[in-house]
């Protein structure tokens, strides 16, 4: 957007300005139209650009004084714990024990480091976007706000390294 109008103003001559963003991003004509001041991104390469961009900006944030083999190592062990979580929580089969697994995987997570938190945030993420998406896709209907703000408060409770058997459903075998 920016480009077309720095385009627009220097072909209606209001201005001559010396900017050039070409080379910021690649541009391309619509399909099929002959090229005009209206142009479009490429979208590969500016969505790949800003998820790489965001990963490593995670990265940064996430990764304190400790070194980088320490932060990964955390990592991995926390997205272990949140796998092990989610399968436990399908092995049990208890009505209403999802916000306790959540905060069980996060709070296990959270204990390995700030890798571990940097993962459990991540993957909790990713996994209530998918989610809603997938309710959406195959059910035709959004997955409930108070669902989402239930299981967010889970797991930002187990994160937060409160103990998750607040979350404990009756009936739950001890073994979890």
């Amino acid at each position: 957007m920016l480009i077309c109008l720095h385009r627009r103003i220097e072909q209606e001559g209001h201005h001559q300005c010396t900017l050039d963003l070409r080379p910021l991003c690649p541009l391309i004509p619509k399909s099929g139209e002959i090229p005009t001041t209206e142009f479009q991104l490429e979208k590969g390469h500016s969505t790949m650009k800003l998820l790489i961009g965001i990963l490593f900006c995670t990265l940064i944030m996430g990764v304190t004084g400790d070194s980088w083999y320490s932060f990964f190592k955390e990592a991995v062990q926390g997205a272990s714990d949140l796998w092990r979580a989610y399968w436990d929580m399908r092995d049990a089969n208890v009505q209403n024990s999802g916000r306790y697994f959540r905060a069980r995987g996060n709070y296990e997570a959270a204990q390995r480091g700030p890798g571990g938190v940097w993962a459990a945030k991540i993957i909790s993420n990713v996994g209530e976007y998918l989610q809603g998406f997938l309710y959406q896709i195959y059910l035709g209907d959004s997955y409930g706000l108070e669902d989402q703000v239930s299981n967010r408060r889970a797991e930002e409770w187990g994160r937060s390294g409160q103990d998750p058997d607040h979350f404990r459903p009756a009936g739950l075998p001890k073994k979890y």
